[in-house]
């Protein structure tokens, strides 16, 4: 490999790893739709964080944590306010594409992928984003799990369950927001979808998911990166093909019907 894509390579492989951890759980709680509307709030505001001069990955956290913040003044989940999340990203993205100086060219890199660019500041930001998630998902996970099998425990034990509610749609929203200041928005949205969505077909337990989201997660991840530069293809779609081709050989094997999934080992 060229030593010009080392540093990119390593930057988009830590969120490779993360984006599909998160993922599960975002399945789990049935709020992947969060997911595309996080990103489209992430993109605009990366793009009006560059407008103001600002590092992309800052609008981009911004504009993130807006939804993350919007969802939980709103009351949790709602597939209403994630379509209006989508909306509002695209409308504004858009926007702020045709009334600055930076035009549609960045509004496009944002949102087909822009991998190539990253530098020595997205690598540090994306290391420092993979081990403080995957350092909160320790703690959250087993809360998050129990709240969505046994949501009666919480209420019947008064316990302060907003405080995992909220601390993962942040972490979950800082992850996004990393991924689309890394790959652009629907790079982002296919690693934090399609990985989980084979993990919870095909794997027998909650342990077992993560490591195969993770794994399809960087393998899809360093198939695309290879054969992007290879065929000189952009990457953001390339990966998007790459991962929507294993969903489709993934049906080509099915989990027996008796191996029922099972929560267990959910560290």
């Amino acid at each position: 490999m060229d030593s010009l894509f080392v540093v990119p390579f390593f930057a988009g492989l830590a969120l490779a790893l993360l984006l599909p951890l998160v993922g599960n759980l975002l399945r789990l709680r049935d709020e992947w739709l969060a997911t595309l509307g996080l990103a489209h709030l992430a993109a605009a505001g990366a793009l009006l964080g560059m407008a103001l001069h600002l590092p992309t990955f800052v609008g981009a956290l911004a504009g993130a944590l807006t939804g993350a913040g919007t969802k939980q003044a709103s009351g949790g989940r709602s597939n209403s306010a994630y379509g209006l999340m989508i909306l509002a990203g695209w409308a504004l993205t858009l926007l702020v594409a045709a009334n600055t100086a930076l035009g549609d060219a960045l509004a496009h890199a944002l949102i087909d992928g822009q991998l190539y660019f990253a530098g020595w500041r997205e690598f540090v930001i994306d290391a420092v984003v993979l081990l403080m998630v995957l350092s909160a998902l320790r703690w959250l996970t087993p809360h998050l799990i129990a709240a969505r099998l046994f949501p009666e425990r919480e209420r019947a034990n008064k316990l302060p369950a907003w405080r995992w509610h909220l601390g993962f749609d942040f972490l979950a929203a800082t992850a996004i927001a990393a991924g689309t200041a890394t790959f652009g928005l629907m790079a982002s949205f296919a690693l934090i979808f399609v990985p989980p969505w084979i993990a919870f077909r095909l794997a027998p337990d909650w342990r077992r998911a993560q490591w195969l989201a993770a794994g399809i997660g960087v393998a899809g991840y360093g198939a695309a990166f290879w054969l992007a530069l290879a065929l000189d293809q952009p990457f953001g779609p390339v990966l998007v093909t790459v991962l929507v081709l294993s969903y489709a050989l993934s049906t080509l094997w099915r989990r027996p019907a008796s191996a029922d999934f099972q929560m267990t080992d959910a560290r």
